[in-house]
């Protein structure tokens, strides 16, 4: 089934639209200095999405929804990064965006064929256990970081899209169970558990908690696919036994976390407006002088704020372009997640690939958007697509990639079983009958 050639114009001149209206709201209501700075943030903008919509048609795809959408929230995010403060084209963040969109198409190609992906197993969790090295050996004391000089890396979010993937080349084994002590079990099923604690024991140890559940959510996810799978089988009792390991866990956890982070989950940020409170309670001001229109591109004050366009980059839209506008990027976002899911994937790879990256995804957006309203510790993790960082811009490029693939996948052959050596006795030559 080939992309409708109508429906793919269509959707290319409502992005078109949708941008140029963006680019209007600057043009009227925007604080920048000469007007040169709005043409070249337009053409910024304008040009990447022509540039997308003639490429695209180049790459065999039942669907180009997705990447619809993912052009349309990237220049989205372009727009609102080059106005935070006053509009000037940030053109460390349109660099970031075109870095997303081909980690998009790598994703695409990686995960298209099950039968390939599955073949490479062993290479993904190899490929784990590697960047964990790495985060050991080159961070730093306890850190996330790899300081490049001009630029930082955080090894840490290339975990996300491996574990996606990890979960994912399993859900094939589930009909294989062996014997251990009094449970049924499946070997990857335990190999997973572990390559999920050790990573959530690696970001304790790198002072990162805050990703902890996405990376949980990512497994549960793929647990849960798992639990669904034809034949597979979950005993009541594993998942009662799971759920008490779960609470026991995230008890301990909270029990040994360091003392910072304690400290904000009881904080009240409004009797510590100058400490720990001071991100939240000036986030959820601006929120509150924004209203529902904003005050304008580049006329807010949240710009002043450490990590305005990262951590709190929700609060700092709804300031300058309104709590509307802010929810309906969230509500964009939601929906290139839900396209895979109301289209129903052609594979089970597919279906879980495409739940791991859904479960990320909105962990994500969940754990930003309510720690910036105050609604539950604030954890300084970023909005896919919307906050500023390379790492992380790539890292969403290449789970949009997977959500792609999930809906226009490509089946390879499986490899041809080698024939056995016949059994029948071989005839002497010259024998009579």
């Amino acid at each position: 089934m080939k992309s409708n050639p109508f429906a793919y114009v269509i959707s290319g001149l409502f992005v078109l639209l949708a941008h140029c209206a963006m680019l209007a709201n600057i043009l009227y209501n925007g604080n920048y200095e000469q007007i040169g700075d709005v043409w070249s943030l337009a053409a910024a903008v304008l040009g990447l999405d022509l540039a997308w919509a003639i490429l695209m048609p180049f790459f065999r795809q039942h669907t180009h929804t997705v990447d619809f959408i993912l052009i349309l929230i990237l220049n989205m995010s372009l727009i609102f990064q080059s106005c935070f403060g006053g509009v000037h084209l940030s053109v460390k963040h349109m660099i970031t965006c075109i870095a997303a969109l081909i980690a998009s198409r790598i994703g695409f190609l990686v995960c298209r064929d099950h039968n390939w992906i599955a073949r490479q197993k062993k290479l993904i969790w190899i490929g784990i256990g590697l960047v964990m090295i790495v985060i050991l050996l080159f961070t730093g004391s306890r850190s996330m970081w790899i300081d490049m000089g001009s630029f930082t890396i955080q090894p840490s979010e290339l975990l996300k899209p491996l574990l996606v993937m990890a979960c994912a080349t399993s859900v094939a084994e589930q009909q294989k169970k062996h014997k251990l002590l009094w449970f049924n079990v499946v070997w990857e099923n335990l190999i997973l558990l572990g390559i999920t604690a050790a990573i959530c024991l690696l970001q304790w140890w790198c002072r990162d908690l805050g990703s902890i559940p996405t990376f949980a959510g990512i497994y549960a996810a793929g647990f849960f696919m798992r639990i669904c799978y034809p034949k597979a089988k979950f005993s009541k009792k594993t998942l009662i036994g799971a759920g008490i390991a779960v609470l026991v866990i995230a008890g301990i956890g909270i029990k040994l976390a360091p003392a910072y982070v304690r400290d904000r989950l009881f904080v009240d940020i409004w009797s510590d407006k100058t400490g720990n409170g001071y991100q939240q309670s000036q986030a959820l001001i601006a929120i509150a002088d924004g209203g529902w229109f904003g005050k304008g591109p580049g006329k807010g004050f949240l710009h002043n704020v450490f990590a305005y366009e990262s951590d709190i980059v929700f609060s700092t839209i709804s300031e300058e372009w309104g709590l509307l506008f802010a929810l309906m990027m969230i509500f964009i976002l939601l929906l290139m997640l839900a396209v895979p899911l109301i289209n129903p994937p052609r594979s089970y790879y597919h279906g879980t690939l495409a739940a791991g990256v859904c479960a990320a995804f909105t962990v994500q957006m969940a754990l930003n958007i309510f720690g910036s309203c105050n609604m539950i510790p604030f954890t300084g993790v970023t909005i896919p697509f919307i906050s500023m960082g390379g790492t992380s811009m790539v890292t969403s490029g290449l789970m949009a990639g997977m959500l792609i693939a999930s809906q226009s996948p490509s089946f390879g052959k499986l490899p041809a079983k080698k024939k056995r050596p016949s059994a029948r006795p071989a005839v002497r030559k010259g024998a009579g009958a």
